[in-house]
């Protein structure tokens, strides 16, 4: 038997990872346009110990799922499997693509002869899987992430990448390797229509983040600028201190906190010139200008492994982010207002 599900293509965001292009290439197959989806929500969340060693890492709130945390403000969802063994992970896979939808699978990058990482280094990666080949004993594999690859793979591979252990064996092995792959793959779900009317999705998106922003949790999460300034503080001081890992935990959380905020600018420049609404375009500069920032603090945290007297260059990053947001944010609220 072959199948194969039509209307994926490969959808990829420069500041974005693996989990933004599944998902991405998941919600175009299924007529949702991508950057308005993925560029609505903008905030910070961290509960503190909870960075885990993925390149598609996201700070879960309570009661939501990977894909409803990525998109809060609209009806989509995933649900993570976790087969038992080698063939009860493809049977699965096979059997979700049987029924019409693709599995977003969760690979170890050393395994696949398509990365650039192919038996050289390990990291914990996703790809799309949307078709199967049972006489050829291949699979139907779209990873949007440079360099792209969509084509068929031999299914070797492709077990070899899930059930791998993700063991790091030298020091190129960084971030997101020593957590097994567990054969894991997850489903998404549009339990609605997923409307792209930024006159009305724009403002009210604002109105969602200043709140977020402005919000304190009950459950001792970090959130908002108050938490974020809060972990940056605490992160500069424990890697001064000479606490192991500080530096990689705080590159993992600042990604998808890039990303949210370089995909937030890029949905306030495309709806602005749809609109014509100027502010909104000015806007997404000082939401790019937020971006910016992650991302030098980000390269900062790599470079600062092993030495804690880098920690004043963190901090200078962290003042530098916290400013900027902070106006941003006010921007943000300004601009709402005059929306309504």
């Amino acid at each position: 038997m072959r199948v194969t599900l039509d209307g994926y293509e490969p959808w990829w965001f420069e500041l974005g990872n693996c989990l933004h292009s599944s998902v991405a290439a998941v919600l175009r197959a299924r007529g949702v346009a991508p950057l308005p989806a993925l560029g609505a929500h903008w905030g910070f969340r961290y509960r503190p110990g909870d960075a885990r060693r993925e390149e598609y890492y996201l700070p879960l709130p309570r009661c939501r799922s990977l894909v409803g945390a990525l998109l809060p403000y609209h009806p989509v969802r995933s649900t993570w499997h976790e087969p038992g063994d080698e063939q009860q992970a493809w049977e699965q896979v096979r059997e979700q693509i049987r029924d019409g939808g693709a599995a977003v699978v969760a690979v170890d990058n050393f395994h696949l002869p398509f990365r650039p990482a192919y038996h050289d280094v390990h990291s914990n990666h996703l790809v799309v899987v949307h078709g199967f080949d049972d006489r050829t004993n291949q699979a139907l594999v779209l990873d949007a992430v440079p360099p792209v690859f969509h084509d068929w793979l031999d299914l070797k591979h492709l077990d070899a990448a899930r059930g791998s252990t993700n063991v790091g064996a030298h020091r190129r092995d960084m971030f997101f390797a020593d957590v097994p792959v567990g054969r894991r793959w997850f489903d998404v779900a549009v339990d609605g229509p997923v409307r792209d009317d930024p006159a009305r999705d724009v403002p009210e998106a604002l109105r969602r983040n200043v709140a977020g922003f402005a919000a304190d949790d009950p459950f001792g999460e970090q959130v908002g600028i108050a938490g974020l300034s809060a972990f940056l503080t605490d992160s500069a001081d424990r890697h001064e201190a000479g606490v192991a890992g500080v530096v990689d935990e705080l590159f993992t959380v600042a990604g998808p906190h890039l990303a949210s905020t370089a995909l937030h600018a890029a949905h306030l420049r495309r709806a602005g010139r749809a609109r014509e609404e100027p502010r909104w375009r000015e806007l997404a500069r000082h939401v790019d200008r937020v971006a910016h920032h992650w991302s030098a603090l980000r390269i900062t945290a790599a470079a600062a492994r092993g030495e804690p007297r880098q920690a004043p260059l963190l901090r200078r990053r962290a003042r530098a982010l916290v400013s900027d947001l902070t106006i941003a944010v006010e921007e943000c609220a300004d601009v709402a207002d005059r929306a309504q």
